[in-house]
């Protein structure tokens, strides 16, 4: 029986970083108001020109070094965005040239805060019906470039950021009715 297993993890964090003091100078809020119904202390953004490809890329790269394998080992790259580069190509095909992966399936799944999960998911049922053999999930967002930074009701939640799981498939003993 064929099952996915997690080899290796990745993340990224853009250098810079905004506070909640930094936002309490832009809009009505504080420190206090903003860990008392989040827990959030600061956030991460994006440099200038830095894409949601560029810190899936860099999270990927942590994943596969974790993983002990080389990029072109990939075959599936499911990159799970609501803020992706372009509508088309898929941010995930950027990633995949960009790390010199030439084979293999490349698309993104937008479902919000769901899409790591979906992404997962899918690359599970992937590796298990034998459509893939190394699946990269990633899960990369530069929302700073689309919040309204007056609504002091959204932009104290989000950051940017990215983080990646690398899965190989695996056979093991027994049947699918064990699961």
């Amino acid at each position: 029986m064929r099952r996915s297993q997690i080899i290796g993890f990745g993340s990224y964090l853009p250098k810079e970083v905004v506070t909640n003091d930094d936002l309490a100078r832009k809009i009505d809020t504080s420190d206090e108001w903003i860990r008392k119904r989040t827990g959030i202390a600061q956030r991460h953004i994006a440099a200038e020109g830095e894409l949601t490809s560029d810190i899936a890329e860099q999270a990927a790269m942590v994943a596969l070094a974790d993983a002990a394998i080389e990029a072109d080992e990939v075959d599936l790259i499911i990159l799970a965005t609501a803020t992706p580069d372009n509508t088309f190509p898929a941010t995930a095909a950027r990633v995949q040239s960009n790390l010199g992966i030439r084979r293999g399936a490349a698309f993104d799944v937008q479902a919000v805060c769901a899409g790591f999960i979906f992404a997962l998911a899918t690359a599970d049922n992937m590796l298990r019906l034998g459509q893939a053999e190394t699946a990269l999930v990633i899960g990369a967002e530069v929302f700073s470039r689309i919040l309204d930074w007056d609504d002091r009701g959204s932009c104290v939640l989000f950051g940017d950021g990215a983080g990646a799981t690398v899965l190989r498939a695996a056979q093991e003993k027994g049947t699918n009715k064990d699961r």
